[in-house]
């Protein structure tokens, strides 16, 4: 026995979504900053102009280091994706990076564009998961009581603090400054790996007392007492508080690290791949030795550094931590003895986290270095007149009041179904990209404009489906109720495969394009999953509660569903005169 169809209650459910998505985007819009217009789209670069960062690398780099380069910055800018900024190469030596919006930030921009990526490999003390070793705050520590952000004192070769000399004051002299720190090479000329093993298995108290002043945003962002970002600087002889990327399902988790124990200059290939004995995905590293690095006595490089640590942890719950930027990307646990400098992170990989991961600790820093004096930040205006955007919306409006028209004659009554279906997607879609510029950075350029005007062909392709095949039933003699059932019945599986194919086109051009072309493919699909949402939860419930009206169900001239209109009667008159001709 079919199911009996409740329109009523799919169009009360469908309503109470819609004011669901408009109570988010009110809430979204809520925290609109200073200088910005609420319940308006964020416009791209070529319809409100933004910020044009003009780079100049040092030396004559080669074209692939530059490439990369401008891969990694676009990366940076666009982050999501949606964002649509712009990272072009220019006369063999320049990167210009174009960002649509507000430019009150040009120095946090600049910096974000600029940065040399740090990767850099340090030892947890301890973590929110395994806070056992800062509980209470250890005393002693193993003589490295410098705390965060303060210069290390100096050690021997075996580890040990080399004593300071106590300054004695002259008579009628005051007390002699403290010595400066000793330089960030001279350290690492004197401590150990061992010496770090050792210091992550009992830290000072003056770190875990750092640790103990910091949180984790649900973004992974370390937050000092007050709420607001601590910005803790990762320098390479000092310990480090830090929090993980959050992962989907875990929370940031706060870490203290060690300090430094490999760069990331000694770290040689990083590549994704299968295990050779197992399924799922790896990362797999390749360490070498440093030139620009002064190793401790006794030590040969980031090989045998990471052979010692290795051999310490082995079999343990001790782990060691991937810090990029001051941001723990991975902390894994060592499951073998590594020799050789080859090694492999595994986890719960897919194929795209592993290449993120391989491509983050492979091309953490850019392979090019730009010139301070000849970077050059300035703000352009659109590059679309207002007059031609006035115009092309003008124009698209004027093609939606036909489609509406031409619906409205040629359907009549159905032709209201139209209409009102095409102002819900309108709504849902302006909703979505409200919404969207504020949570996921999407800006609206003229390629995305139109990626949106495209659905209204898509939706109106629905309504023509649908209907076609309800009057077609009904030439059959189906009364309208049995039609709209059966015709959906058919019409539905033909729009699921349509819809199919242009959501896979809308993918392909957002994974494999760049800048606005990406836009265009994210606007493209965005408006093909809310075309098959009206369909399924607005029109063909409506058309369904419709069926139950006389002035519908009986054929009425206006309906749209009238013999004329169906041309029944047309087709029993030819009927009658071609078996009028027979006799």
């Amino acid at each position: 026995m079919a199911r009996r169809p409740r329109p009523g209650r799919h169009l009360v459910i469908f309503f109470l979504g819609l004011a669901i998505l408009y109570g988010l985007t009110a809430l979204s819009q809520a925290n609109v900053g200073k200088g910005e217009s609420a319940w308006k789209p964020a416009l791209g670069l070529d319809l409100q102009g933004g910020t044009r960062i003009t780079l100049t690398a040092e030396g004559s780099p080669k074209k692939e280091n530059l490439d990369e380069a401008r891969r990694i910055i676009d990366q940076r800018v666009n982050g999501s994706g949606v964002a649509e900024a712009t990272v072009t190469t220019q006369a063999g030596n320049n990167i210009v990076v174009e960002v649509p919006g507000n430019t009150a930030n040009r120095a946090q921009l600049e910096e974000t564009v600029t940065r040399q990526a740090q990767l850099r490999f340090r030892l947890v003390a301890c973590s929110e998961q395994n806070p056992s070793k800062c509980a209470g705050g250890a005393t002693g520590g193993n003589g490295m009581t410098g705390g965060l952000n303060r210069p290390a004192p100096q050690y021997k070769a075996d580890g040990t603090p080399t004593p300071s000399p106590t300054p004695t004051p002259t008579d009628g002299a005051s007390t002699p400054a403290a010595p400066a720190p000793p330089a960030a090479s001279e350290i690492a000329k004197t401590a150990t790996a061992q010496f770090n093993i050792d210091w992550s298995r009992k830290p000072d108290a003056a770190s875990i007392a750092e640790f103990a002043k910091y949180t984790c945003s649900p973004k992974g962002i370390l937050l000092g007492a007050d709420g607001k970002p601590a910005d803790l600087p990762d320098v390479p002889y000092e310990p480090l508080v830090a929090c993980s990327q959050p992962e989907s399902g875990n929370a940031s988790q706060k870490y203290l690290l060690s300090r430094s124990v490999i760069e990331g200059t000694e770290l040689t290939n990083a590549f994704a791949g299968t295990p050779q004995k197992g399924i799922g995905w790896e990362v797999n590293l390749e360490m070498g030795n440093s030139k620009d690095k002064a190793y401790p006595k006794g030590s040969t490089g980031a090989s045998t550094d990471f052979e010692t640590v290795s051999r310490a942890f082995r079999g343990t719950d001790e782990q060691f931590a991937i810090v990029l930027d001051g941001t723990i990307i991975s902390a894994p646990v060592m499951t073998a003895v590594i020799s050789d400098g080859r090694s492999s992170i595994s986890g719960n990989f897919t194929e795209q986290s592993a290449l993120d991961l391989a491509n983050s600790l492979k091309f953490g820093a850019l392979p090019i270095k730009f010139s301070d004096s000849q970077t050059s930040v300035e703000e352009i205006g659109p590059s679309l007149a207002g007059n031609q955007l006035t115009a092309g919306l003008t124009a698209g409006a004027i093609g939606l009041v036909l489609v509406m028209l031409y619906c409205l004659i040629y359907y009549r009554g159905l032709g209201l179904v139209v209409v009102s279906s095409l102002f819900v997607a309108a709504s849902i879609t302006y909703a979505m990209v409200l919404l969207l510029g504020k949570t996921a950075g999407f800006t609206l350029t003229l390629p995305g404009i139109a990626g949106l005007i495209i659905a209204v062909g898509i939706t109106a392709d629905s309504f023509v489906i649908f209907f076609e095949r309800i009057r077609d039933e009904m030439r059959e003699g189906k009364s309208m109720r049995v039609a709209v059932e059966t015709g959906w019945a058919r019409a539905r599986v033909t729009r699921i495969a349509a819809n199919t194919v242009q959501i896979l086109s809308a993918l392909v051009l957002y994974i494999f394009a760049t800048g606005v072309v990406k836009g265009f493919g994210f606007a493209l699909g965005l408006t093909t999953l809310i075309d098959l949402a009206v369909l399924f939860w607005f029109t063909k419930p409506m058309v369904s509660w419709l069926a139950q009206f006389k002035a519908f169900n009986s054929g009425h001239k206006l309906s749209g569903l009238s013999k004329e209109t169906l041309g029944v009667e047309i087709t029993r008159s030819r009927r009658t005169a071609t078996a009028g001709g027979d006799a």
